[in-house]
């Protein structure tokens, strides 16, 4: 079989690999499509992501949809469409047990975070232990499927906001999780949703996707008190001191972005006076569930989807994924 590699800085190699073989408990899945993450760009183009350094030949990937290859139990059939929640949690954690994804301990597709690292996606066979498996509905098309994961990183950010149903929302950030957080908060019912972003066609796909108002940086100004709640998209620290100065009083700024793991410039001070809550958003728990439910019901979030390039051909595909001007969600087809 073949799989990507990434052996460091902007080295990825499509490899020769032994098929895997399943033990008991796991299914070995033939990929389908894979997402390129913001995380898959920071290990390829800077050989780490933050301070998980590449230290062996990583195989990147934890956005995918499969179809079944071999299940030595039986249960799921062969060519039987899936996608994979790609955490294994630590152990338990008293307080924690809504939050298993907030447990220290336990791994994630495609990360380096963990030695060895755990491999991901990017390969035509992939192992995963049974419980990571997620039955795709009829009708759902195995590309869309491939959005579950982020789509539900989204869903987990909205659902730390209050309500949305009938509030002004603000999305800072029209990356590809910015855009699921604007459909995902069509679908809760905001009554506006703004966004703001760098670049003019990351708006312009916004707007496809439910957004009803478009700040371009640097050109449009967003008055300050003006938004219920403001989701934090790009992980710029001058964008949370925005996304406090945009949000109302009383109201919810939720952090959505990576920031970096170092001291950045960020003015806090209308928090105080103005009692906001600032919630810090971290990947997801059983969302992907509902994610998998919306896009079985909706086509909607195709226009997440800008580019479907071959995995063989992965430098030009991360090259792609790279300018936020051409690029929203690229996929690699297996």
């Amino acid at each position: 079989m073949k799989a990507l590699a990434i052996h460091g800085k902007e080295d990825i190699r499509w490899e020769d690999r032994s098929a895997p073989e399943p033990a008991d408990g796991e299914v070995r899945l033939r990929v389908g499509y894979v997402g390129i993450c913001g995380s898959d760009l920071h290990y390829y183009f800077h050989g780490a992501n933050g301070e998980n350094v590449v230290r062996e030949p990583f195989t990147p990937g934890h956005e995918l949809s499969a179809v079944v290859d071999y299940d030595p139990s039986g249960r799921y059939p062969a060519g039987a469409p899936v996608t994979v929640h790609p955490a294994r949690y630590g152990a338990p954690v008293a307080g924690l047990q809504e939050r298993p994804h907030l447990r220290p301990g336990g791994d994630y597709l495609g990360s380096a975070a963990t030695f060895p690292h755990r491999q991901g996606g990017a390969a035509e066979l992939l192992i995963v232990e049974d419980h990571m498996i997620r039955p795709l509905p009829t009708g759902l098309p195995l590309l869309r499927a491939a959005l579950a994961e982020p789509l539900a990183v989204a869903l987990h950010a909205v659902n730390l906001a209050p309500a949305l149903a009938g509030r002004r929302v603000l999305v800072i950030g029209a990356g590809p999780i910015g855009l699921l957080v604007v459909a995902a908060a069509a679908e809760a019912g905001a009554a506006a949703i703004g966004v703001t972003d760098l670049r003019a066609e990351p708006l312009e796909r916004a707007v496809a996707l439910g957004a009803n108002e478009t700040a371009l940086v640097g050109r449009d100004v967003v008055e300050n008190e003006s938004y219920d709640v403001v989701f934090e998209c790009s992980g710029v620290g001058v964008s949370v001191t925005q996304a406090v100065r945009a949000v109302r009083r009383a109201g919810t700024v939720v952090q959505v972005g990576m920031l970096p793991n170092a001291e950045i410039g960020v003015n806090l001070s209308p928090m105080l006076a103005k009692e906001v809550s600032l919630v810090g958003a971290f990947r997801f728990s059983t969302e992907i569930d509902d994610a998998i439910a919306l896009l079985a019901a909706s086509d909607r979030f195709d226009a997440v989807i800008s580019h479907v390039i071959p995995a063989a051909d992965a430098v030009n595909a991360f090259a792609v994924a790279r300018d936020a001007s051409a690029s929203a969600k690229v996929m690699l087809q297996l």
